[in-house]
């Protein structure tokens, strides 16, 4: 299942869950969207982690736990540490970084 923050509260998220992945978006980003669905098949096939998508624009505090300079952009964590980030519209990169963080 994928949560999408409703408030700037990222850091409670990666607090509560061992392993988050996060989505940075924003509502006018094409290629967010088309990621959107892409991301979700991801949370529905790795049911250990916490999937997240963030507003970029709407939570600053929430973007400063990843270097979120292009949208989408993709960051892990791992027991509350940013585990790695790619920004992409591919899937099978998005895939790889999933696989990274799910896999410890």
């Amino acid at each position: 299942m994928v949560q999408e923050l409703n408030q700037d509260n990222l850091d409670a998220v990666i607090g509560e869950n061992e392993t988050v992945v996060v989505q940075y978006s924003a509502g006018w980003c094409g290629n967010c969207r088309i990621m959107k669905p892409k991301f979700k098949k991801l949370a529905g096939e790795n049911k250990d982690a916490a999937f997240v998508i963030v507003d970029a624009e709407k939570f600053p505090n929430s973007r400063k736990f990843a270097n979120v300079d292009n949208l989408p952009t993709f960051a892990t964590f791992k027991n509350g540490q940013l585990v790695n980030q790619v920004q992409t519209n591919k899937f099978d990169l998005l895939k790889n970084l999933v696989d990274e963080v799910a896999s410890n």
